[in-house]
């Protein structure tokens, strides 16, 4: 017959084996929530992509007259960086997309919203620098993704396809990119106004290190703008995104 402390001993390993168990279980439903949300939050800023407005190169020197391409690309990141400061929860975003799992709605709209603001960001200072990437609206889309995601310029002379940069590749690149904004997001979803603050200071510096690597890039590949053929008018998307989602300092397309 067993004695109580035998007993006692079998019980206690069978709860400690079925916390282990559960936390196993638990971690394992938790990856694969927080992979389907990545996946989603993936999906989703490649359907925005093309349809964030911008401004091709003409409209830029219209709208900042008697500005050489530094002071122009330094007003465009200082505009960017303040709208990426302002995105919170709730705004902008929010209304573009239902909760994907395992992410707060909160966070997704933070996410996709600093998201289109440095797409944009992104394509105006190709236009600025001379380096409009080939092909179609989709297609240059295609090419901002792959630079907002890689945090490089784009190499003119070798253009990635769409095939390519919608691929393997440049998906894990932007997950890879969305899980260091979800982390870096995560202190924003604080119930107190420190945490709006620290996101409001993480993302402006994040937006002006992101913009200033792109410069990097896009500064080696420059093309003068009296060098430059006479580039047509950027094609205007289908569907825009609507600028009251997009913040007033980036300007309209």
């Amino acid at each position: 017959m067993d004695t109580p402390a035998p007993i006692a001993r079998r019980r206690t390993a069978v709860v400690r084996d079925g916390i282990k168990e559960g936390l196993k279980t638990g971690a394992r439903k938790g990856g694969e929530r927080a992979r389907a949300g990545l996946a989603y939050l993936t999906d989703r800023i490649i359907e925005m992509a093309p349809r964030i407005p911008v401004r091709d190169l003409a409209t830029l020197r219209a709208q900042f007259p008697g500005l050489g391409p530094e002071q122009i690309a330094d007003k465009l990141v200082a505009g960017a960086a303040n709208a990426s400061s302002t995105v919170g929860a709730g705004v902008g975003a929010a209304a573009m997309l239902p909760t994907p799992p395992a992410i707060p709605a909160e966070l997704a709209a933070e996410i996709t919203g600093v998201a289109a603001i440095e797409l944009k960001l992104i394509a105006e200072l190709h236009e600025v620098y001379g380096a409009r990437p080939p092909g179609n609206l989709r297609q240059r889309s295609t090419a901002y993704l792959d630079s907002w995601s890689g945090e490089r310029g784009i190499d003119v002379i070798k253009p990635t396809t769409i095939n390519a940069a919608l691929g393997g590749q440049m998906r894990r690149q932007l997950r890879q990119q969305i899980m260091k904004r979800t982390v870096r997001n995560l202190p924003n979803l604080m119930p107190f106004l420190i945490g709006a603050a620290v996101g409001a200071v993480m993302n402006r510096r994040d937006t002006k290190q992101l913009a200033e690597r792109i410069r990097r890039d896009l500064r080696r590949a420059q093309v003068p703008w009296d060098a430059l053929l006479e580039l047509p008018p950027l094609e205007k998307p289908a569907d825009p995104l609507p600028l009251e989602e997009l913040p007033k300092e980036l300007g309209e397309g």
